[in-house]
């Protein structure tokens, strides 16, 4: 790893001093991808300087104690030893985890799909809750959201709703809340005050750019019609919605919210290129997933992801056993507790498999 790391950092050097060229600040292209290049890596190397340093001040401290200190002086320098040593270790495992390889859909914007499950019009509702709780949590961090389609239900949930969420790092902190979310309360449609329980699925798609996803326009069948039709209640005037509809797969995406039929139709354009992205690296991780169960074995691992109980006022993750008493804020989009936590779950998970 040492080595790893002083390649590394000789990479970080050799970038500012290729980007204080004259010829290379000239070159505003390769300008910015020298930049980008050492931004990259400019935190490991933080870590890394930081690592030597307190690996040098350890061995000197060390050192110390063969110099004939009194008793007092001893004590004091053991526990400045102790705290050095768990300096390292700290620094170890930040380098460890900065080492992994990172995610390539991390940067990306998102499509967000939340649909009702089980439990009809409180299902529905509930779906409107997670709405809810992600919008609040994209404003807490300044992301950007734009509904492309939704489907009302009678009493003001929502059976589908499909949204953009765009941002610094978006997929990187949203991935984790892909699956089934389950919600446990008295619905306020139940006279006799029985708790129920009901569910919602949440997929969360990486956006593809055109150049990462070839879509042939003989595969598609594009068909216009007036909001309000099939996914949509506003009603238009004209004719502004678009459905779209990938032939060899049989995928279909609306897109209605705009009053332009070509910002409609770019939208559904997004959805449908993020989810046959979403397709294929499914397959991928099955593939790899088959290969690997081959090798070691694994056991399935259940869909419900976390559950919101209403009359405990407590939100549980079950991937990582996590269980945090603060319901209310978190359906104000208080997420980070839990996706900080899934986050180092994630991370420590693969430096076990590294």
């Amino acid at each position: 790893m040492l080595e790893r790391l002083e390649s590394i950092e000789k990479r970080y050097e050799e970038l500012s001093q290729l980007m204080a060229q004259h010829e290379v600040v000239a070159d505003v292209e390769r300008l910015q991808s020298l930049a980008k290049e050492q931004a990259g890596i400019g935190d490991l190397v933080i870590k890394y300087r930081e690592y030597k340093k307190a690996s040098q001040a350890l061995e000197e401290t060390r050192a110390m104690l063969n110099d004939g200190l009194d008793e007092g002086m001893v004590a004091l320098v053991k526990e400045e030893v102790e705290s050095l040593k768990g300096r390292l270790e700290c620094l170890t495992v930040d380098i460890e985890k900065a080492l992994l390889p990172r995610d390539p859909n991390d940067k990306k914007d998102v499509i967000v799909e939340i649909r009702a499950g089980a439990g009809g019009d409180e299902a529905a509702l509930f779906a409107a809750d997670l709405f809810r709780m992600y919008t609040r949590y994209s404003e807490s961090k300044r992301w950007q959201v734009d509904v492309i389609d939704s489907n009302q239900s009678g009493i003001g949930g929502f059976k589908e709703i499909i949204f953009e969420v765009k941002g610094k790092g978006v997929y990187s902190r949203l991935k984790y809340e892909r699956g089934v979310h389950r919600v446990q309360r008295v619905p306020v449609t139940e006279a006799s005050g029985r708790i129920h329980t009901s569910t919602a699925t949440v997929a969360v798609l990486p956006e593809a750019e055109e150049v990462e996803v070839a879509v042939n326009p003989d595969d598609l069948r594009v068909d216009i019609f007036r909001s309000g039709g099939p996914g949509g209640q506003n009603v238009n005037k004209v004719a502004t919605a678009v459905r779209i509809t990938h032939l060899p797969t049989g995928i279909v995406t609306i897109c209605q919210d705009e009053r332009s039929q070509s910002r409609n139709k770019m939208k559904a354009m997004a959805v449908l290129r993020a989810r046959l992205l979403d397709r294929e690296q499914r397959r991928h991780e099955q593939e790899l997933a088959r290969e690997r169960r081959s090798q070691v074995g694994t056991g399935e691992r259940s869909e419900k992801i976390r559950t919101y109980n209403f009359p405990q006022g407590r939100v549980s993750d079950h991937r990582i056993g996590l269980t945090i008493h603060n319901l209310e804020g978190i359906l104000e989009g208080g997420l980070d507790p839990l996706i900080d936590a899934l986050a180092t779950g994630d991370q420590m998970k693969r430096l076990g498999e590294e």
